[in-house]
């Protein structure tokens, strides 16, 4: 059982100038977004470069996040730092370095992230932190790109870095840094990274100490607690308005484990008991033989929370007010959500989308379908080889976009990679890799039904032009599609197609590795989509035929689906077939993953 620390005591206003606070504010977000794009300029990894999987964060004195990108998927960054090395020991010029998933408990869940922490120094004092986080390409392993989903423990999944320290007052401890580099099969690539990652906090501490230098280390650091106190006051006071007294119960589910074994069971309950809020995990299904594991530290399932309420809020931080609002997580040891080591983690985003969609099944419950629809998993491949005419191994890691959740207001967001990261350009893919780039476009059909259409997944088809190469894919199996709510229909599941079209067309399973590809195979992906919201019945006839010449509908799926028939060429609207389709209106229930077939409640 894991509880939250208590809240700080609020802020009174009059300590902290107003308009200083603005300023800060304002200051902070330039100052982050400048180390994001030294990271991302700076850094080798496609992954950091192009798909921007990485996290840049502010922290106050005590290791609590301030300010920074928004991506729920960390635990508490800096603190696994303080157990090693006490602030009194820490010198202006240190770094701070870590990926160990274990021995910080879930402040990072697997091993290509590497995370860079740096001292703000004002007067002799540690002040502030800032850090770095990022996907590194290759960190050893039993495979290329380090996450096999054969990986059956987490010694497989490459080099796990315990907390150590980079730099000694500027100075870099090089024989560390020496180990860490022979562990993997790219080490340039390593090398490059590393750069990058302690550039940017390097970049932070000068930008940090020059903003407390202007405006006085005290008010900043008042600025910081106030904005983290918003952030709190905020997000419990949305968490109170949508949970009644007593208890919300949900059951998710992760299909398999690559390895034979599931589905797996996340059972999540929210217990309200006057002012205080328990999350209770504890009913979920044992930890699992393959790498579909998610070491869950507390602060991730605040933070999803947080997340989701801040989305009307846009002027209110996701920082460590966020990680306060739940007053109690209970997590059981040896579960999925807190697997013994040396489980393996590397799958572990099956598990952590499946969690979002659990916390949103939660308030769709409690408020009786005032919630955003489930998203799908993003799907992810790897290519590993030769290239025929430089002879030198390729690593191809692709994450692919998929459709999001459907609102109570709005559709969801089509082709997304995770939160708010990007799928890798054609110019991209063809220029750097021995591959050729034939389709990228949206995947009609993908998104669920509903008043408000669930995002569309993506197709995208890969020619390989190496001799050959071992492909690894790994997406959300076929059983548990993403759910809609009050009406609204499932999203479409992922499908991974060798060949499509030919003689020798073959289906891959969602989650495989070992697959052999040779030149001029042709790999498809058919990405999911989210859940629809609200009757598809009550979608307007136009907007519907928009959907329909724009790709994202077929013609089949609006008159069934969405019951507007289209005539012609131009797809014209056939106003009384219309009216006669949707005089069957069917009555679904809540939650749906199948058509109109209710599967939750």
């Amino acid at each position: 059982m894991l509880t939250m620390p208590e809240a700080a005591p609020p802020i009174e206003e009059r300590t902290v100038d107003p308009i200083a606070r603005q300023i800060i504010k304002g200051a902070l977000g330039s100052m982050q977004s400048e180390m994001e794009v030294l990271l991302e300029r700076t850094a080798m990894s496609p992954f950091i470069r192009e798909k921007k999987d990485y996290f840049i964060g502010i922290f106050d004195a005590d290791g609590g996040l301030v300010m920074g990108t928004n991506i729920p998927v960390f635990g508490d960054l800096v603190r696994p730092i303080f157990e090693h090395y006490p602030l009194a020991t820490m010198r202006p010029g240190d770094v701070y370095w870590y990926s160990d998933c274990y021995g910080t408990k879930g402040a990072v869940s697997h091993t290509p992230d590497q995370v860079y922490v740096a001292p703000v120094f004002v007067d002799g004092q540690v002040a502030a932190f800032v850090q770095s986080w990022a996907h590194f390409q290759d960190v050893g392993g039993m495979r290329p790109g380090s996450l096999s989903p054969d990986a059956t423990d987490i010694f497989q999944e490459g080099i796990v870095v315990p907390p150590v320290r980079l730099y000694r007052e500027g100075v870099m401890n090089e024989d560390a840094f020496r180990i860490f580099k022979r562990n993997s099969r790219f080490p340039e690539m390593i090398q490059g990274d590393t750069r990058a990652g302690v550039a940017a906090v390097h970049l932070g501490v000068r930008r940090l100490g020059d903003i407390m230098e202007k405006f006085g280390a005290g008010q900043v650091q008042a600025t910081f607690a106030s904005l983290i106190e918003e952030t709190r006051r905020t997000v419990r006071a949305r968490l109170a308005e949508a949970f009644p007294e007593g208890t919300v119960e949900v059951t998710e589910w992760v299909d398999d484990d690559g390895h034979g074994n599931g589905p797996f069971a996340i059972r999540f309950a929210l217990v309200r008991e006057g002012d205080r809020f328990i999350l209770d995990t504890t009913r979920s299904d044992d930890q699992a033989p393959g790498p579909i594991n998610y070491l869950t530290h507390p602060n991730v399932l605040n933070m999803i929370f947080g997340l989701y309420f801040l989305a009307e809020h846009t002027d209110v931080l996701l920082n460590e007010g966020a990680c306060r609002i739940l007053d109690e997580v209970r997590l059981r040891p040896g579960s999925i959500l807190l697997p013994l080591s040396p489980a393996p983690l590397g799958q572990r985003g099956l598990t952590l989308v499946r969690m979002i969609a659990a916390c949103c099944a939660l308030v769709g419950t409690a408020t009786k379908g005032r919630s955003v629809a489930a998203s799908n998993v993003y799907a992810l491949y790897y290519l590993r080889g030769t290239d025929d005419g430089a002879g030198a191994p390729f690593l191809i890691t692709d994450g692919v976009g998929v459709g999001c959740g459907a609102r109570p207001y709005a559709d969801g967001t089509d082709a997304v990679y995770l939160v708010a990261q990007e799928n890798y350009p054609a110019e991209f893919m063809d220029l750097t890799f021995p591959v050729r780039l034939l389709r990228y476009s949206l995947n009609p059909d993908s998104g669920g039904p509903g008043r408000w259409r669930g995002g569309c997944g993506v197709v995208r088809e890969v020619e390989l032009l190496a001799p050959a190469a071992m492909l690894s894919n790994r997406a959300g199996g076929g059983g548990f599609p993403p759910w809609g709510v009050a009406g609204g229909m499932n999203g479409g599941n992922t499908r991974w197609i060798v060949n499509p079209g030919r003689a020798d067309e073959r289906e891959l399973p969602p989650m495989a590795d070992g697959t052999i590809l040779k030149k001029g195979d042709v790999l498809q992906m058919r990405t999911g989509g989210g859940g629809g919201w609200g009757h598809p019945f009550d979608r307007e006839p136009e907007r519907v035929r928009e959907d329909v010449l724009g790709g994202m509908v077929s013609r089949e799926s609006a008159e069934r689906d969405y019951g507007v028939v289209l005539t012609g060429p131009g797809a014209e609207i056939d106003a009384a077939a219309t009216a006669a389709r949707r005089a069957e209106r069917p009555a679904p229930g809540l939650f749906h993953r199948n058509h109109y077939a209710e599967v939750l409640a």
